[in-house]
């Protein structure tokens, strides 16, 4: 995502402190002061999904990361305004997951969107291939869950044979999210509502993690 660097946006970021994950390996039952279900979202963007499935699901804690700062601040402020005691935030790379979060501690993760990296020599860049699967397997407990989300077709028949082959058993699929039955409970991103208007189908994984690993 490319965006214009937004003025103040270091002290906008700092002033959302109290819902940003701290430093160090964070226990999810002392970070939010209860022991729920935990989910992540990778890359999540300006905030939307986070929020408003955040506000659907008020008994389960989300984290949600973003490489840029200036655009998880925009999500911050969002969480902020809202009022949202079960969100996290942080400023980071999905390689990090396993330094800052307990094995073996998250339910679901969510992929919506992530940039495709369509070149071959970048496949390692994708955030399903399985060199990120296996970071996934270390955070996620017995039965864990990753919810994939993408209007792009190759990424999607990518992510289809990385899951299986990296002990992951995929358990739904779509290649027309609004159009399937899956669509009452989506909750839509920023991305997902511009390619929706524009009449793009979007495709949607759901896999569970086998708890023998690789097959």
């Amino acid at each position: 995502m490319r965006m214009r660097r937004k003025k103040h946006g270091a002290e906008r970021l700092f002033a959302c402190g109290d819902v940003i994950l701290p430093e160090g390996i964070a226990d999810p039952s002392a970070l939010f002061g209860r022991n729920a279900p935990l989910h992540v979202e990778i890359g999540c963007g300006k905030g939307d999904f986070i929020c408003g499935t955040a506000e659907k699901n008020p008994g389960t804690d989300f984290i949600a990361i973003e490489r840029i700062p200036d655009v998880l601040m925009l999500a911050a402020e969002k969480v902020k305004e809202k009022g949202l005691s079960n969100v996290r935030l942080a400023v980071m790379n999905a390689a990090d997951l396993m330094n800052r979060l307990p094995a073996h501690s998250v339910e679901r993760i969510y992929l919506n969107f992530s940039d495709p990296w369509p070149k071959k020599g970048y496949a390692k860049r994708r955030l399903t291939h399985r060199g990120f699967l296996q970071i996934y397997r270390g955070i996620l407990a017995p039965g864990g869950g990753i919810y994939m989300k993408t209007d792009d077709n190759a990424l999607f028949e990518f992510s289809l044979e990385e899951l299986p082959a990296c002990g992951f058993a995929v358990t739904d699929v779509t290649r027309d999210l609004h159009e399937s039955g899956y669509a009452s409970d989506n909750v839509m991103t920023e991305y997902e509502r511009n390619f929706s208007a524009q009449g793009k189908k979007i495709n949607m994984l759901r896999a569970v993690m086998k708890e023998d690993g690789n097959e």
